[in-house]
């Protein structure tokens, strides 16, 4: 027969071994949920990244339409337009002087939405009607999640538009990147400022601005594009 002292001994290994036990279990189970979490964050980071990417080339697409279409309608353009490093018979800057500031045809910025078919004209040569507008019938959607307005440059360098965050997501530099990717060479460039602002054009007019991350779709790229694009070799 036992004596006492023996049997508290036993039930204290017992529940030592038991309490061992638990706590493997415990440590069985966060492992677990570990393995269980980190593909699902990876998982969320690439449904971001795609969504991202679908977005934005989606608006790429509509913008580029949008603009083709102006040219292939009114190849003319407008013959009044004197202003230096213009490629015609491409829209002008939004916030063009050539623009009349009466009836409100020249914008105080270069968002894509603002800009206007040479050719296509109210009244006189300079009265450019709007590209996106509920009277053309095209609609220029929100940017995409995180991202400001599209901007749109037609100067020296040729004719671009381009799209830029602050955002500092990482699935949001990995899209950029893969939209990279999908252009040919020249076509278009992903611009990484967050060590200091990088200049757009050549003369200094317009940058992605420190901080930000910017990606620009070509259209037209002249000679002294070389010194601000981004893929070595172009144009």
């Amino acid at each position: 027969m036992l004596s006492p002292h023996t049997k508290i001994q036993e039930r204290a290994t017992e529940t030592g071994s038991a309490l061992v036990y638990i706590l493997i279990a415990i440590a069985l189970l966060a492992a677990l949920t570990f393995s269980f979490m980190e593909p699902s964050s990876q998982q969320s980071s690439a449904q971001n990244t795609f969504k991202t990417v679908s977005a934005a080339q989606g608006q790429v697409d509509i913008i580029r339409s949008a603009i083709q279409e102006c040219v292939l309608l009114y190849p003319n353009g407008d013959s009044t337009i004197a202003q230096a490093g213009y490629n015609k018979p491409y829209p002008l800057n939004p916030d063009s002087t050539h623009l009349p500031v009466a009836g409100s045809y020249r914008a105080a910025d270069k968002k894509v939405a603002n800009i206007r078919c040479p050719g296509d004209n109210d009244g006189s040569a300079d009265q450019h009607k709007k590209i996106f507008s509920g009277a053309g019938g095209k609609f220029m959607p929100p940017p995409p999640d995180l991202f400001m307005d599209w901007q749109y440059y037609n100067g020296t360098d040729g004719v671009f538009y381009w799209i830029e965050t602050d955002k500092s997501d990482a699935y949001v530099k990995a899209a950029l990147q893969k939209m990279d990717d999908n252009f040919g060479e020249c076509e278009a460039d992903f611009i990484d400022a967050s060590g200091g602002a990088i200049d757009l054009d050549s003369d200094t007019t317009i940058s992605c601005p420190l901080g930000r991350l910017c990606f620009r779709v070509w259209m037209i790229i002249k000679p002294s594009a070389s010194a601000v694009h981004q893929d070595a070799g172009c144009p």
